[in-house]
Order: C-alpha cells, then structure tokens, then sequence
C-alpha cells in the first residue's frame, strides 16, 4: 500500500522556510544534509503524524522560479490538515497578522473541505483544512 512519504521544495533560504513550517504547523526539523560537491543542502522537516517535508537549496543548479500562487502544471499546492474549521480559522488569521499571503477561504468549498489556502516564504500554495 502507497502512501506519500514526503514532498520537497526548492528554497532560496533554507532557515526562513524551516522556521515558517516550525512557527505555524509545528514542524520538526532534522540534521541538516550538505552536499558540497554537489552545491546541495537539505533539511527534512516532520510533522506530527509522521508526514515530511524536504526543503533543498542548491548552488549548482537554476531550479525555475515562478510567481508565487501561480498555478501550474503538475504539482500546485499539498494540504496540511489541522482537524477542524476552529483551528483552519485560528491559523490562517495568524498567518495574516503576521504578513503571510492569504489566497482564499477560510471557506467551506463545494467538496465538502473547510480550507484556506495561504503561501509559503517561497510562494508554494499550502491548502489549509480542518
């Protein structure tokens, strides 16, 4: 049986990005992983039921830059799911308080979701759900 194990994301600043993920959803981070004949380094970020995030930066590579919020083909945002709209409301109001981008919502959508969709440091499009 599949399940995702983790999602990666480019970053310019790797400390910016882990402390937006640990600040607002509590994320753990790990040891950090270099890779200096590569230009590589990472972090792997965990969250409270076991779910990873990878933050990467390079020096060797030009990952493309989109605008942020842009929606695209292929992967355009991942859902964290917080347990109820009292929580989606709390977070996403603290998350704009604090300057953060918020897209949409919080809003009950037609599937039957309570969500808000915020972004990152980086831009990503983070689906917030009760």
């Amino acid at each position: 049986m599949a399940r995702i194990e983790h999602i990666a994301l480019w970053t310019a600043d790797l400390e910016r990005c882990k402390a937006f993920y640990a600040t607002y959803f509590g994320a753990i981070a790990g040891a950090h992983y270099r890779n200096a004949a590569k230009g590589f380094e990472s972090c792997f970020l965990t969250l409270a039921d076991g779910a990873r995030i990878e933050l990467m930066t390079t020096t060797t590579l030009t990952p493309v830059a989109i605008a942020p919020g842009a929606q695209r083909m292929g992967l355009t945002h991942f859902a964290l799911s917080l347990g109820s709209p009292e929580l989606v409301d709390a977070l996403t109001q603290r998350l704009r308080a604090a300057g953060h981008v918020v897209l949409d919502g919080p809003r009950r959508t037609g599937d039957g979701y309570y969500e808000s969709v915020v972004l990152d440091p980086d831009g990503n499009r983070i689906e917030i759900t009760a």
